[in-house]
């Protein structure tokens, strides 16, 4: 992140406060660091024993940007964790993501940064690698924003108000959207798309077409129960909206132009 030029003011670590890293001034809490910074957005790579700590003490500092790496994290402490933050206005992405990055400006994340050139293309992703992947398959045309929200059954922003986002971002001209089986973010997309709540151009990837039913696919969020967030019911939903679906990442570009 610093070699990317993000400003790193500050990092947190119990009992290493009064130390430094790459330069970055360590402090026991974020309360500490927030009484010598300025600080717009956390970053959280904290066990998942510890994670939903680190994320309240952040949320308790008035951070209104809290991007959570770490994965596992028990699905109950998620969603007090997300409840919470609603209620004190922060906004949370993750857990179990790759992170944010505006290209050629500042990445708060673990995106490798080789994908990634400015442009007017809205990533939003269910995925980490796949993220990476399609973004080097548009590369030439450019991205505005790319967000991995993770793939957790519980996460603090969904593909739904990403795609609200970029539909009111000026910098981006259309979306590309990578979802997966499990849960029913997709077919929530389609139905705004259906209903002309969203105007700009959306082309959708949807991993997960030969996962057996009831099982565990990487993510935890990636698991189809009694018929609900299925492959297909998700294809349907969004064919009937007028998305168009690339049936392998390599036709996302081809749909995107064309």
């Amino acid at each position: 992140m610093l070699t990317y030029g993000t400003k790193i003011v500050a990092g947190t670590s119990p009992g290493k406060g009064g130390t430094e890293v790459h330069g970055v001034p360590v402090y026991d809490t974020v309360e500490d660091a927030l009484k010598e910074h300025e600080i717009d957005a956390s970053i959280v790579f904290v066990p998942a024993k510890f994670a939903p700590d680190a994320i309240y003490e952040a949320i308790d500092g008035g951070i209104k940007l809290i991007v959570v790496i770490t994965e596992h994290i028990p699905v109950l402490d998620m969603l007090k964790v997300v409840k919470y933050a609603k209620q004190k206005g922060s906004r949370i992405i993750g857990p179990n993501c790759p992170g944010i990055i505006v290209p050629e400006e500042s990445l708060v994340g673990i995106f490798p940064p080789r994908p990634f050139k400015k442009g007017k293309i809205g990533i939003v992703s269910r995925s980490g690698t796949l993220t990476y992947e399609v973004a080097e398959m548009v590369k030439e045309l450019g991205q505005s924003t790319v967000i991995g929200i993770g793939g957790d059954p519980i996460v603090g922003t969904s593909l739904v108000e990403v795609v609200k986002m970029f539909e009111e971002d000026p910098e981006t001209e259309s979306i590309i959207m990578i979802g997966e089986i499990g849960g029913t973010m997709e077919e929530r997309v389609a139905k705004m798309k259906k209903e002309g709540l969203i105007k700009k151009k959306i082309v959708a990837y949807i991993a997960g077409m030969t996962a057996p039913k009831e099982k565990r696919m990487g993510h935890a969020g990636a698991v189809v129960y009694m018929g609900m967030g299925t492959f297909e019911s998700k294809i349907k939903a969004l064919h009937e909206s007028g998305i168009p679906v690339a049936t392998t990442p390599y036709e996302i570009k081809k749909l995107l132009v064309f």
